[in-house]
């Protein structure tokens, strides 16, 4: 995801509310994180750990918002949560980008089998379109926003929270710090902590796996 993140720092951010600019260089993202951060740390955003999940997502009320990439989201998923991808695939063919594609594969994506990837420039619209539209056009909804390791959604939680959603958690560690049975429905050929791992690393974990080294 670094790399992904990192490739295009030009693009541009666009974000659906008007108090905000329309757009903003994507190379902010490193200080969106940050923010985040201190949003979690002040108890604006609450920060919930795996094992806490089923009741945050019970008693409590909230929604689990999926934002990996569509890859790792069909290998493991949480049925029921809702999916806004905040990357997505460049499917850009210019010579620059080709160029940055190659390096990102010979040094991540061969072995961690993630694709080249640039920030969805939709993601807050996309995300009202799937929570807010179905809520009455309220930004009250409670949302448990989660991703493979807590990076990416400590992302989305700043835009999020910049956007005027008030009711935000945070998966503290991602979907990689669950264990077995902290959520209840999981749908895919994998564990959902395993769900980020692709390309040579999955397979030297299957052989792992096989050989009884982790569960």
């Amino acid at each position: 995801m670094a790399m992904g993140a990192a490739a295009a720092a030009s693009t541009c951010i666009r974000s659906a509310s008007p108090g905000l600019p329309r757009c903003r260089v994507r190379a902010q993202a490193t200080s969106w994180s940050g923010g985040a951060e201190a949003l979690v740390r002040s108890g604006a955003v609450k920060a919930v750990r795996p094992r806490d999940a089923a009741e945050a997502l019970g008693a409590e009320g909230f929604r689990l918002l999926d934002v990996r990439p569509e890859w790792e989201r069909a290998r493991a998923s949480v049925r029921g949560s809702v999916h806004v991808p905040l990357f997505v695939g460049d499917d850009d063919m210019g010579p620059v980008t080709l160029l940055k594609k190659w390096v990102h594969l010979g040094y991540i994506g061969l072995w961690t089998g993630q694709g080249f990837t640039k920030m969805n420039d939709r993601f807050v619209e996309d995300v009202a379109a799937a929570v807010v539209a179905g809520d009455g056009g309220s930004k009250d909804a409670k949302l448990l926003v989660a991703c493979g390791e807590g990076l990416r959604s400590l992302i989305a939680v700043r835009m999020l929270h910049d956007d005027g959603y008030r009711n935000l958690a945070w998966l503290a560690g991602g979907f990689s710090k669950c264990a077995d049975g902290d959520f209840a429905d999981v749908e895919g050929e994998s564990k959902l902590q395993y769900a980020t791992i692709g390309g040579a690393s999955y397979i030297f974990l299957q052989i792992l796996l096989l050989l009884g080294v982790v569960n």
